[in-house]
């Protein structure tokens, strides 16, 4: 019964700070979770949150750590025809270990979703559910993609919403509300946020 407030992204909007203190840089471990409208996505890239290079620019694989959400299927995807909870590692959007195709990310529509990217050392995680009610779901929980660039991580620590590290703004979303964090969270810990 309460109103809800987002900010609302569409193609061509987007918004970043480069200068932050106590966000994860290199290989160190972070966390981080977002809200968004689960109904307003597009295959632009990139609507991301989280983690990105601090000159606005593509500095390589792994340069950056952020949720993605909509349905993109040029670096990676998951079952069904999207939307998607993805991570933006830089020059790929991962749904699991596998560049392209995992089968364990599936397509997810709540009207308010609860994403989830967290990362630490050769390993990551992604989990989502509905923000409104029930459980957290982990949809991969493992090492570092398979693909060179990755491990060790090269974060640069910049926050990004509604854009690709570089600045690509072809995407649209909604937010509600995010956090990052340093230091890996424990599931424990997602799943108490999300009650």
């Amino acid at each position: 019964g309460h109103k809800a407030y987002g900010v609302f992204v569409a193609p061509g909007t987007g918004y970043r700070n480069n200068n932050t203190n106590g966000i994860a840089r290199g290989d160190q471990p972070e966390g981080m979770y977002a809200v968004f409208d689960g109904t307003h996505y597009n295959g632009g890239c990139c609507f991301d949150y989280g983690n990105a290079e601090t000159n606005s620019r593509d500095n390589g694989n792994g340069t950056m750590e952020a949720i993605y959400f909509g349905n993109i299927k040029v670096w990676g995807y998951g079952t069904g025809n999207g939307p998607w909870v993805m991570a933006d590692l830089e020059n790929g959007l991962f749904s699991g270990v596998n560049p392209g195709y995992n089968a364990g990310n599936p397509t997810v529509s709540h009207r308010y979703l609860t994403a989830i990217v967290k990362g630490e050392p050769n390993h990551w995680s992604i989990r989502a559910g509905n923000a409104q009610s029930g459980n957290l779901s982990t949809y991969y929980n493992g090492a570092r993609p398979n693909a060179a660039g990755y491990n060790p991580m090269k974060k640069e620590g910049a926050i990004i919403l509604g854009i690709g590290g570089d600045n690509s703004n072809g995407s649209a979303g909604t937010f509600y509300e995010g956090v990052m964090t340093s230091g890996y969270p424990t599931d424990a810990t997602e799943n108490a946020v999300q009650a």
